[in-house]
């Protein structure tokens, strides 16, 4: 398995996923939200059905995001609707429950804190913790330090991450 090829997918995915929350979010652009939110789709699916490892972290993110009630507009629901049927289609890895419930957990921490910590502390600390969603982030690395994941399933992880944050700088930008 080419651990570049899945560098591509989480990089494309997490920039795409942010693109397209901030055209709906700041531009109320939904159609322009949906095609990126589909490309976003299309990406993590592939990510998903590449590598069982994946998997864990591209299910946990949207499983984390319905139960903390994030997907918060249609192109949300297309893209849920569209991942999940190229998953379905396709046949997803056979995964381990513990280890996916240990990621969906990390995802809804990471949601739950995005959105409470800040109404509830003026702690720097605790507010970029929580911005920056770090416990998915810690979550996947002990996961990898553990030996349950390669460790360059992490790196992947760290560079959706940076795609997700650059993309919302390239947004500020052009905004």
């Amino acid at each position: 398995m080419s651990y570049i090829i899945l560098a591509i997918l989480f990089m494309l995915s997490g920039f795409f996923m942010k693109f397209s929350d901030d055209f709906f979010d700041e531009k109320n652009d939904l159609i322009f939200a949906t095609v990126l939110g589909i490309l976003c789709a299309i990406a993590s699916a592939a990510a998903t059905l590449y590598s069982a490892e994946a998997a864990y972290i591209f299910l946990a993110i949207p499983i984390g995001n319905l139960i903390a009630l994030k997907i918060d507009g249609i192109h949300h629901v297309i893209t849920l609707i569209l991942y999940i049927v190229i998953c379905l289609v396709f046949g997803l890895p056979e995964l381990n429950f513990v280890v996916l419930l240990i990621c969906i957990l990390s995802a809804l921490t990471d949601e739950i804190g995005h959105e409470m910590i800040p109404k509830i502390t003026e702690n720097r600390f605790w507010n970029l913790f929580f911005e920056y969603r770090f416990v998915m982030k810690i979550a996947i690395c002990l996961l990898a330090v553990s030996g349950v994941f390669n460790i360059l399933i992490f790196v992947c992880f760290i560079m959706f991450e940076l795609s997700y944050v650059t993309a919302g700088v390239v947004f500020e930008k052009n905004s």
